[in-house]
């Protein structure tokens, strides 16, 4: 835990970034928005977190720099297999009962997670009726979500994954390789919006069919957590799926009643129709 001194100085530097940008990191874990902000001090030229908050205050490149190093962006192609595989299993038959539909991956970070829905979704033949919006408050990771170009040093990772997940067809049907990286078909980008969304502060997304959020609550505090869930809750269609992954749950959530529970290996929900 930071000492006084320091855990006002943090106070005080979320508090500016609030008030001059917008951007509103007050209820993020403290141990979490401690720990980057630590690692940052370094890099960034300045003492001390007050040097730091006359910076962010005058300088919007510095502001920016801070801003990816409280951005989370760790993802990857078919990250946690079994999550696709619930999805595959639970959601995908009832997506198939909808002439179009609308899913919100929230938290995209560089976009991994979103291509491999597109992926899910093409094999099961309803990629068409789609409309899949991936967002993020990193305008750095939607830049490189949008490019779709990955390292080549992890395409056994994905390929496994890929497989693991249920997949079917050769994973490299789905990109094609250059120099050491690889870059995902265009065909997987046609239905899929990149944006920026803060789940902090911004309102709902558009009624959704199904929402994926994942590895993003363990950065939060209770209360955000609770201001999130309510924004997701208010933006899916009744019956609409909500997905939080392996990593987190609804457990002590205000909105727990709800949602009825549909996997609870993959915390895979549905909204309660009444």
């Amino acid at each position: 835990m930071p000492d006084g001194i320091e855990a006002i100085e943090i106070n005080l530097l979320l508090e500016a970034v609030f008030m001059r940008y917008g951007h509103d990191f007050r209820n993020y874990a403290l141990s979490s928005i401690e720990r980057r902000i630590r690692n940052f001090l370094p890099k960034s030229g300045c003492r001390t977190i007050s040097e730091m908050i006359s910076r962010v205050l005058h300088d919007e490149d510095f502001f920016r720099q801070l801003l990816q190093a409280f951005s989370i962006t760790v993802t990857g192609l078919f990250r946690d297999p079994p999550v696709f595989r619930s999805l595959r299993e639970h959601v995908v038959p009832i997506l198939r009962t909808y002439p179009t539909f609308k899913v919100w991956i929230a938290g995209c970070a560089t976009g991994e997670e979103a291509y491999s829905i597109a992926i899910l979704l093409m094999e099961e033949g309803i990629y068409e009726r789609a409309t899949i919006y991936a967002t993020d408050f990193n305008d750095e990771a939607l830049a490189k979500a949008k490019e779709g170009i990955y390292p080549i040093d992890y395409i056994k990772k994905f390929t496994s994954n890929y497989h693991e997940a249920g997949g079917v067809m050769p994973f490299s049907s789905y990109y094609h390789a250059r120099y050491n990286a690889i870059a995902m078909n265009r065909s997987l980008k046609g239905n899929i919006t990149f944006a920026n969304h803060n789940l902090v502060t911004d309102s709902i997304f558009g009624e959704m069919h199904l929402i994926i959020c994942r590895n993003v609550f363990i950065y939060f505090d209770l209360k955000l957590q609770d201001r999130v869930l309510n924004l997701f809750h208010e933006s899916l269609v009744y019956g609409g799926y909500l997905c939080l992954g392996i990593s987190e749950d609804l457990r002590f959530s205000a909105v727990r009643e709800k949602f009825e529970k549909v996997d609870e290996d993959t915390r895979v929900f549905r909204k309660r129709r009444s």
